[in-house]
């Protein structure tokens, strides 16, 4: 499925969704409502936004959802894979860094998320062994998906893979820093590499973010 035609479907819904919730605030007479307020529209997604993907994924407890239940707050996305004894292990750990470096009353209102390349072997089960190795806490997300989704995914993150005749994956090593709406704003490319510039990156999305939910509510 191209990005355009899911992002401009997308757009059709978000609009008769809007018309909608617009309706459902109205008060039913011209006495106001003392509790009634209009919700604020929703920031339209980009073309690029992590979130105009429609896919649907499976997460380390079994449940399925779709990339948008993770807007709202900026994220930390990489791609890997549960048997990696490599190079996967350290883009985990960079991933750890970036989480310990924010300062705490930050740390909570960001998401961290791993996406497999191993569609065949990275079940739930395998995923949940996964975190449980690693002492992931729970504001991290593991997620599987199908082959074409996840080469979809890569696709919008420039991330590049191939699997071997081992079944091993030789993948770039990406850290994405997503804003609240999807969009990227900053990429770590390679390993072992300074938090400094993560840490800054979801600072300023988190400021952003704030703005916008002010701006909304007033």
């Amino acid at each position: 499925m191209k990005m355009r035609q899911l992002l401009s479907g997308f757009s059709v819904f978000a609009l008769l969704t809007a018309g909608l919730a617009a309706d459902a605030v109205k008060p039913l007479s011209s006495k106001p409502d003392c509790c009634t307020k209009e919700l604020p529209p929703a920031r339209p997604l980009s073309e690029r936004s992590f979130y105009q993907l429609d896919s649907s994924w499976t997460n380390d407890s079994g449940a399925a959802l779709k990339l948008a239940t993770l807007s709202g707050r900026p994220q930390v996305v990489s791609m890997f894979f549960a048997s990696c004894q490599f190079t996967c292990p350290i883009l985990v750990n960079d991933m750890k860094r970036i989480e310990a470096a924010l300062p705490e009353n930050l740390r909570t209102n960001v998401g961290f998320v791993l996406v497999s390349f191993d569609s065949e072997r990275d079940s739930p089960e395998a995923l949940a062994a996964y975190r449980k190795v690693h002492g992931l806490p729970s504001n991290w997300t593991l997620l599987r998906g199908a082959p074409d989704d996840v080469l979809e995914l890569a696709a919008l993150l420039g991330v590049k893979y191939k699997k071997d005749f081992r079944g091993q994956f030789a993948h770039s090593n990406v850290i994405t820093v997503l804003d609240s709406g999807g969009d990227t704003v900053r990429q770590i490319v390679g390993l072992n590499r300074d938090a400094s510039d993560a840490v800054k990156a979801v600072a300023q999305a988190l400021a952003a973010s704030d703005r916008e939910k002010t701006t909304h509510t007033h």
